[in-house]
């Protein structure tokens, strides 16, 4: 079973200083039918202005993946951690016990575009981390790139839940292929681009809910990147 969620669809704030679409109940926006999938609990596409940015504030018992498609963003933590994305780049942070970071657009002229997706940790309590890693575009060139994995498999960022989560870049024409295990579900993002899911057309920023499927054949009908969360 594939269900879509078009990007129409998704809950919407725009603050002037913060351009929010959220796949899923987050903020201001609740609908009770898009609470989260699985250990998916948020999947955010931000969009923030010049020199603008989240300030401090907490977080505690979460896994938080975050990528940037353009621009650059400024992170700083309570770990000491002081660093800048960009395109391409992933950051994973461990909440756990409870952390403080701020998020901030260094650019006096660019707005930087992302991804914040949040997973439910396998348990309470772990000591607060953070990584950031960049995968060369060669390793995802029409195939499936792990990116995080609960076991740091082939360089993988660490997440604390079983989950693994892949990213492609896909030549308009080509198709990647993804075996789902026997009682194992997926969320497909697409970040750019157009691609057919099993049959169902998705475009930008669509995502699509998969269960009781064996197999999934993602087929680019534009270039396109999307990424693809593979879940208990």
């Amino acid at each position: 079973m594939i269900q879509v969620r078009k990007a129409a669809e998704r809950g919407h704030a725009n603050h002037g200083w913060l351009n929010a679409y959220h796949t899923f109940s987050f903020a201001s926006y609740r609908d009770p039918k898009h609470m989260g999938f699985r250990s998916l609990r948020v999947m955010n596409e931000d969009r923030v202005a010049p020199g603008q940015g989240f300030g401090t504030h907490p977080h505690d018992n979460m896994e938080i993946v975050t990528y940037v498609l353009e621009g650059a963003l400024e992170h700083k933590d309570s770990m000491g951690n002081g660093e800048v994305l960009t395109p391409g780049e992933f950051q994973r942070m461990t909440a756990g016990t409870g952390i403080t970071h701020s998020e901030f657009n260094p650019s006096k002229t660019e707005p930087v575009h992302l991804y914040q997706i949040w997973l439910y940790p396998d348990r309470a309590g772990h000591v607060p981390s953070y990584e950031q890693k960049r995968f060369s575009e060669a390793e995802q060139r029409n195939r499936l790139r792990l990116v995080a994995s609960p076991t740091a498999a082939d360089g993988s960022l660490t997440i604390h839940q079983d989950a693994e989560i892949f990213l492609s870049q896909i030549t308009k024409g080509q198709q990647v292929v993804h075996e789902v295990a026997p009682s194992r579900h997926a969320w497909l993002q697409v970040l750019r681009g157009s691609v057919s899911l099993n049959g169902h057309e998705l475009q930008t920023s669509d995502g699509a809910a998969v269960s009781d499927e064996t197999s999934l054949t993602i087929q680019a009908t534009t270039d396109a990147e999307i990424m693809l969360f593979d879940l208990a």
